[in-house]
């Protein structure tokens, strides 16, 4: 997030400029900005405030863009994270983050058992572990992931095709 942080603030100046249409602004925001901030991000393992931080990161982002007139009042007021989201119809950058893992999983399921990337993620870690709850893993949630698309069976065939080196079942 900091490189997108970075990003950001170097077209800062050019996103607050009212010369430029909102239309090309949201393409820098698209074309520049998220491809920094989502670097990486297929083998991210988030918690629940990693999500929060994206979340307020992009409606931060967006606010660039400024208040808008109340139709009925006809008065200034700052937009809701929901008419921004629907006003700039971005999409949930946590979404994107979860398929992209998806994509990813699909990628090194059908990877041999050669390859460097494949074996990080069969491999298991050899030592001891620090006192408290396990941290998340990305098998982990990529198994969570799987279930909130309905593809739970598919589970079992992805780690199927990992066990067996992506060779055909």
């Amino acid at each position: 997030m900091k490189s997108g942080n970075a990003c950001y603030h170097s077209v800062q100046n050019l996103l607050s400029s009212s010369l430029i249409s909102e239309n090309i602004k949201i393409q820098i925001y698209r074309t520049i900005i998220l491809p920094f901030v989502l670097c990486g991000s297929e083998t991210w393992s988030l918690t629940l405030r990693e999500e929060r931080r994206l979340r307020v990161y992009k409606t931060r982002v967006l606010r660039i863009f400024g208040p808008r007139t109340d139709k009925v009042m006809g008065e200034w007021r700052k937009l809701q994270n929901e008419e921004l989201n629907d006003l700039y119809s971005s999409p949930n950058i946590i979404q994107v983050i979860k398929s992209r893992r998806l994509k990813w999983a699909g990628h090194v399921a059908c990877m041999g058992e050669r390859r460097g990337t494949y074996r990080v993620l069969v491999g298991k870690p050899e030592g001891k572990r620090q006192i408290g709850r396990p941290r998340h893993r990305w098998e982990n949630n990529i198994k969570i992931d799987l279930q909130e698309v309905g593809l739970e069976a598919w589970t079992g065939l992805i780690w199927l095709r990992i066990g067996t080196g992506g060779r055909h079942f």
